[in-house]
């Protein structure tokens, strides 16, 4: 079995350094250069793959065994799911149902652009994270925010930075499921751990969206819909996430803030209306109520299918037909870790398919409008599917070559500074994946191990570790392919990632503070 080295190099700084090649390789060449994410990660592929093969000394048939299921692992778990998304996406738009659920939200909420920012960007794109993730809440609600009169770039963007705090609750509480089996802790312990950062987290994405619509006049003019917002998201997702599981905080907390700022905005609203489209029209709807009724079936549907389909009382989620792996051993975990891809047909693209398919039998859709939705979702995302394919390769190449422990390596010595350190980690797993997920599978023992050895609360550091994969969403190539999509900015990630990228960071120093002082003043609640 190959045994991974610590100390590769002889020189712990130089380790290090090479640790950090992909995540390197990747920024330079889509924050720096610009290049198109597929072609990023592409070259960030071979560029990981030698260094593990050059500095690590892995095999070469096992380093690429181990990029193939990591390939495999993009493609089925993450743009099998996003494809069928923008599926549903692209058949609402060629039905007219989308301009029906459009220009409702329009005419029930507000002109103004900073309340349409927090009513969709925030709360419904939270409902988007919940049930699908991946980059679709931007690749859904950009369009949407277009349509208002947003500048792509700054739809983008905000839809990207709105769509943080619900992360870690992605797609039916995966996330937090793998976190809670690769540390062996109890399910509910990790939710409700993770439920204490989020909830003070959720408190800023609201402020910062109100500022990159309107700067500080915006904050100034339209604070009290950004203080209902946050407030009204963690009312929903909080209690769930602490005292019932990880499954459904996103919807809860999505709908309930949804529904509470329709009805805070029947009585408040700001004194002067800041909006980016030429003209509002004459005030009559182009649509029947049967058209917005149907937009919105299209969307229960969704979640209703999704929700049975792939929650704990689901037996289609424990379906294996068979199993690839690579193991090595680790010496800093001082015993085998393995990089896996277990091939289940009826994963979550798989329950947005057949949703997409009753949606089209509701909705009456034609054959030829339904070849036409998927020939549009192919064009649109030909760029995100062979971002997955390389990017995740990639992420388990970090991990299997042992580069993810090597730069690990020490960091229990830091004590109560490794607080610092810890959301990083799960920033950089998901930055080279694309998936919160991925970030707790590949960090998820050590940053238990390291808890322990240092005399840090157990419950913290992978808490932070997942929270910090939230923040890596609005610069990770994979989610950026998926997001960019359906705009004119499709294979022009990079732009989208370097205007993202100075956000990100500032939101992690954020989330770094919040874990120091949970850790000073609260670390009971971790323990």
């Amino acid at each position: 079995m190959y045994i991974q080295q610590l100390n590769p190099t002889g020189n712990v700084g130089l380790t290090i350094i090479a640790s950090l090649t992909p995540i390197l390789v990747l920024l330079i060449l889509l924050a720096g250069l610009r290049l198109t994410a597929w072609l990023a990660s592409l070259i960030g592929s071979i560029a990981t793959i030698l260094v593990a093969y050059l500095v690590w000394r892995a095999p070469v048939a096992q380093v690429m065994y181990a990029w193939l299921i990591g390939a495999l692992v993009g493609t089925w778990a993450i743009s099998w799911i996003v494809f069928w998304g923008l599926a549903v996406y692209n058949t609402l738009v060629l039905t007219g149902k989308f301009d029906a659920f459009r220009e409702w939200i329009v005419r029930n909420s507000t002109n103004d652009a900073r309340i349409q920012t927090i009513l969709l960007a925030w709360s419904f794109g939270a409902l988007l994270e919940g049930l699908v993730g991946f980059g679709y809440p931007w690749a859904f609600i950009a369009p949407l925010l277009i349509y208002l009169g947003f500048e792509d770039l700054k739809a983008l963007q905000v839809s990207a930075l709105a769509n943080n705090a619900p992360v870690s609750y992605g797609a039916l509480g995966t996330p937090i499921v793998i976190l809670a089996a690769t540390t062996g802790l109890p399910l509910l312990f990790v939710s409700a751990s993770v439920a204490k950062v989020v909830a003070i987290l959720a408190l800023l994405p609201p402020w910062i969206l109100l500022y990159l619509v309107d700067k500080w006049k915006g904050i100034k003019e339209a604070w009290p819909i950004a203080l209902v917002g946050s407030l009204s998201y963690i009312l929903g997702q909080y209690p769930i996430a602490s005292f019932v599981g990880p499954y459904l905080p996103d919807i809860t907390g999505s709908l309930v803030s949804f529904a509470i700022l329709l009805l805070f905005l029947r009585v408040w609203k700001p004194k002067k209306v800041v909006t980016f489209r030429a003209t509002n029209g004459d005030g009559n709807s182009k649509f029947s109520r049967r058209d917005v009724i149907y937009g919105w079936l299209a969307f229960i549907i969704l979640i209703v299918v999704v929700t049975l389909w792939t929650g704990p009382w689901s037996p289609l989620t424990k379906v294996s037909m068979f199993t690839l792996k690579q193991s090595a051993f680790s010496s800093l975990l001082h015993k085998e870790v393995t990089v896996a891809f277990a091939f289940n047909p009826f994963v979550a693209g798989t329950s947005i398919l057949a949703s997409w398919l009753i949606i089209s039998v509701v909705l009456r859709t034609s054959p030829r409008i339904m070849g036409e939705a998927i020939k549009r979702s192919f064009n649109q995302y030909w760029g995100g599917i062979l971002t997955g394919v390389f990017v995740v390769g990639l992420a388990y190449v970090f991990n299997f070559s042992g580069m993810a422990y090597s730069l690990a390596w020490k960091a229990s010595d830091l004590g109560l500074v490794f607080i610092i350190v810890s959301p990083l980690f799960g920033w950089i797993g998901c930055a080279l994946s694309g998936s919160n997920t991925s970030s707790n599978a590949l960090f998820g023992v050590f940053q238990l191990t390291t808890a322990k050895l240092a005399g840090l609360p157990i419950g913290l550091t992978p808490a932070l570790n997942s929270v910090g994969a939230e923040l890596a969403k609005p610069v990770a190539p994979q989610t950026a392919s998926a997001g960019v999509s359906t705009t004119k900015y499709v294979r022009k990630e990079g732009i989208v990632i370097r205007k993202n990228l100075p956000w990100a960071i500032g939101i992690l120093i954020y989330l770094i503070i919040i874990g120091l002082l949970y850790a000073f003043l609260l670390p009971g609640l971790f323990k």
